[in-house]
């Protein structure tokens, strides 16, 4: 086993353990989190299943985002979309042999991450070219843009600029995946690549990126809108009227 194949090992060992404690961490912090009122943004469902339905669109279509701000939507559906393809795209190196769909899947996940780039691309335009977005920016708000371009980007070069090894990466991943460490491409370019994905793993449940499991703790949106049919009382209040 060479350093770097070591190296790469522990490094992603060491993400994936983060990224599991600090998701679970914040799930556990947002289910515990009270909602003493009714607030679900109107026109809101009235049942559980049209409320399953609203959290469907939401996800899927970005409706509210669609409502609000038609190029902001445009740009974000793009980005998510091909980050989608992409993920899906990505399992073949996590699955021996590879699932029908995956291989379906491979031609289209180059468009999504073409799609991605662009998709980002005019996310970040948005910060700095739009005064009101620009002047509630942070400086962590550029990195994390930078971060998801950069990944993209030498993900697309590796495709159409310089290649690797991917049967010595499939064989990388597959063993950690049996607590094997076998040998990894020295490539720059892929060393580089995956280095940054360790840290989307390892920043993620730290950052505004964890917006995408918050979405589903959002009580503007997860809410029945029946405050007149039954009376909603946060958890902590009903231990506070029992004793």
């Amino acid at each position: 086993m060479s350093f770097l194949s070591g190296f790469y090992a522990f490094l992603f060992y060491f993400a994936v353990v983060l990224l599991i404690v600090g998701l679970v961490n914040k799930l556990v912090q947002y289910a515990r989190a009270p909602a003493p009122l009714k607030i679900p943004t109107t026109p809101a469902p009235t049942s559980s299943g049209k409320v399953a339905l609203r959290m469907f669109r939401e996800v899927v279509f970005f409706e509210s985002l669609f409502k609000g701000n038609k190029w902001i939507w445009i740009f974000g559906w793009i980005f998510h979309f091909g980050l989608f393809l992409v993920t899906l795209r990505h399992l073949r190196y996590f699955t021996d042999p590879v699932w029908p769909l995956i291989t379906f899947i491979q031609p289209f996940g180059i468009y999504g991450g073409i799609a991605m780039v662009v998709g980002l691309a005019g996310l970040w335009a948005r910060r700095v070219l739009v005064d009101r977005v620009r002047y509630i920016t942070s400086p962590s708000d550029h990195l994390i843009l930078l971060l998801l371009l950069l990944i993209g980007v030498s993900g697309l070069s590796m495709k159409f600029a310089v290649h690797t090894d991917i049967v010595a990466v499939k064989n990388f991943f597959i063993g950690l995946m049996h607590l094997q460490v076998n040998p990894l491409p020295s490539d720059p370019l892929l060393l580089l690549h995956l280095l940054l994905v360790a840290v989307l793993l390892i920043v993620f449940p730290y950052s505004k990126l964890l917006h995408a499991p918050g979405l589903f703790f959002s009580p503007s949106r997860n809410q029945v809108d029946n405050p007149r049919e039954k009376r909603h009382i946060a958890p902590w209040a009903e231990r506070l009227e029992q004793e």
